[in-house]
């Protein structure tokens, strides 16, 4: 591969008036579209290579789970509504429809970047909260479309063998350096533009203890699990592999909660004027991917049924789509992905 022209994460910011480590006015300072902008067309018909057999896996986990939603949000109402004439067909409606209660892309107004407050590029939260910009909606990704070549990264499956005390529904952090040992034991090599998926097992778990089970275990308002550890040598990693986006098939991709969640963390993403989470002087994933890079995170992607297919064939490279939903300002929205091998 050749020498990328991006400047790696020691490198980072391009300009000392940008914060710390972030990629802000990498891709001009009006843009909004973060990493997806290694998705270049030359990458997207490269990536179209990887379909040798035509076999497709759909990426959304039902849109009903978990039944009730974590982080108290609030469940779907689905309403079937005969046609004034009934016998001519139905309609049907979604009430307290939340994009981020099943499988989801985090957008780029999801979380800031701490510790300045302010998201990707600099945008405030003050235009965001009002409404008055149309900047980092989740539309930008959506009237772009989503489309190169994923890798999966099985961790669950590597872990039984190498890590037998691993446990998805706890709050375990998983080290790059065991993500590289995982790519190398599958034969992954990384090409700049990646969309990074990491399976934790978390949405297998899960479907064991369904959501009474979880909450038998733990408050599923502020549930635990295993995930990617945050800090620098993440950081580093991800963002010297050039990835367009990650996702995995836990809720929050990285370890959760956050070694300092404390009440005031809670309200964090939901509360403008809530305190910086910084841990152990890092800032967090999202925080990061998000607020810093313009990197899209994606969470509960369902990756049981390709890992299967990977284990068997030993394949984990795919031709990946995405097609969110084209909701003006939106903040999120249900991947609609699907790998085809």
């Amino acid at each position: 591969m050749s020498k990328s022209s991006l400047p790696t994460y020691d490198q980072l910011p391009i300009d000392p008036k940008y914060p710390a480590k972030t990629a802000w006015g990498l891709w001009g300072t009006g843009d909004n579209l973060g990493t997806l902008n290694l998705l270049t067309a030359e990458r997207v018909a490269e990536a179209s290579q990887c379909i040798k057999e035509g076999k497709v896996f759909p990426l959304n986990w039902e849109l009903e789970k978990p039944s009730p939603p974590l982080f108290g949000r609030a469940e779907t109402k689905h309403t079937i509504l005969p046609h004034t004439d009934e016998h001519t067909g139905y309609d049907d409606r979604l009430d307290n429809f939340n994009p981020q209660a099943s499988s989801q892309w985090d957008g780029l107004r999801h979380v800031a970047h701490f510790p300045t407050k302010s998201f990707y590029n600099g945008v405030s939260r003050e235009e965001l909260k009002e409404g008055e910009t149309e900047r980092l909606g989740i539309h930008h990704m959506a009237r772009r479309g989503i489309a190169g070549r994923a890798v999966l990264l099985d961790y669950a499956r590597w872990a039984k063998i190498h890590r037998p005390a691993y446990n998805p529904l706890e709050r375990i952090e998983i080290p790059v350096e065991e993500l590289q040992q995982v790519a190398e034991a599958q034969k992954v090599t990384f090409k700049e533009g990646d969309i990074l998926m990491v399976r934790t097992g978390w949405m297998e778990a899960f479907e064991k203890v369904g959501s009474e089970g979880l909450a038998k275990m733990m408050d599923i308002n502020h549930p635990h699990c295993a995930g990617v550890k945050p800090g620098d040598d993440t950081f580093r990693w991800i963002w010297n592999n050039h990835f367009s986006a990650v996702a995995a098939d836990n809720f929050p991709f990285e370890a959760f909660p956050p070694t300092d969640w404390n009440n005031s963390c809670r309200k964090c993403c939901l509360n403008f004027d809530a305190p910086a989470i910084v841990l152990n002087n890092a800032i967090y994933i999202d925080s990061m991917f998000l607020g810093g890079w313009g990197m899209p995170i994606g969470e509960m992607f369902y990756l049981d049924k390709l890992a299967e297919d990977c284990a068997r064939d030993g394949v984990y490279e795919f031709f990946f789509t995405s097609a969110p939903l084209n909701k003006y300002q939106g903040v999120a929205s249900p991947p609609n992905a699907i790998c085809i091998k």
